[in-house]
């Protein structure tokens, strides 16, 4: 791991290439609100390195190690964190890859950083809160500030319920092997929950129609965070933007069904890449 510091912020990122020397085209993986940018080494990173890809992966500011998280924290001050790391690696312009949160962030980049952007895949994002997401972030905001500590079972059979598919739950091997993960996974802290205050504005929505990087947009069909109708939403506001429907997966779907996330961003990239050759 290395350590940028970014408009007076320190990010903790791991990149195959540290002191900017030749690599393949980079590519940054955006993790989403809480979660650690190593989630992504499980799956995505093999495939992108067995590609040729120089693959970077980061903590974003509120996820330890990284710098902490303050009160009034926006969508726009981790975009500027993540330009002034792609710049601070020499990276851009790049390949983008961000889920949940990391697709609202990358989303702001490609509309005030369009020039450190080639491509970019947004899965399970969203342009808007709708009456039931919005409740529950704010449900889960009060629940941290309550300072109450809920069972760490307690915690991963929600968590396992929130983010998986049906298809996944109904597999009792698979839930005994997911079921830990969330015990030892857990996220706390002022960090997640400045993130999670970060509400999208739906006059974005409007604003993605400028949006002239080459998109990708994926959705889980059994996302219950981020549904499928509001993701589709942010495809249909991007021009040109190639909407995926994504089967047998939820909000993790990129851990979920691998192959298939990995199989759509390696052709869309590979498409890309011949369209710009």
């Amino acid at each position: 791991m290395g350590v940028a510091t970014v408009g007076g912020i320190r990010l903790h990122y791991d990149d195959p290439v540290p002191d900017g020397g030749a690599g393949g085209e980079p590519v940054v993986l955006v993790m989403g609100s809480g979660g650690r940018g190593r989630t992504w080494h499980l799956h995505q990173v093999p495939a992108l390195t067995a590609s040729g890809c120089r693959v970077i992966t980061y903590d974003s500011r509120g996820v330890p190690p990284s710098d902490p998280a303050e009160a009034g924290l926006t969508v726009g001050d981790l975009a500027a964190d993540l330009a002034g790391l792609i710049e601070h690696l020499g990276a851009g312009p790049c390949r983008l890859v961000g889920t949940s949160l990391g697709a609202h962030v990358v989303q702001e980049l490609l509309l005030t950083r369009p020039d450190l952007a080639t491509a970019a895949v947004l899965m399970a994002t969203r342009g808007r809160d709708d009456r039931l997401r919005a409740a529950a972030a704010r449900a889960e905001i009060e629940l941290l500030d309550s300072g109450i500590t809920l069972p760490r079972r307690y915690h991963a059979a929600r968590q396992a319920m929130l983010n998986l598919s049906p298809h996944t739950l109904d597999d009792d091997l698979a839930v005994s092997d997911w079921l830990p993960v969330f015990e030892q996974s857990r996220s706390t802290g002022p960090g997640l929950r400045h993130q999670l205050a970060i509400e999208p504005d739906p006059g974005r929505l409007a604003a993605y129609a400028a949006i002239t990087t080459p998109c990708l947009v994926l959705g889980f069909a059994d996302d219950l965070v981020t549904p499928p109708h509001l993701v589709a939403e942010v495809a249909r506001a991007i021009p040109g933007a190639v909407y995926r429907l994504i089967d047998h997966a939820g909000h993790y779907g990129y851990l979920e069904q691998p192959e298939e996330v990995n199989r759509q961003i390696l052709e869309f990239f590979d498409g890309v890449g011949e369209r710009r050759g």
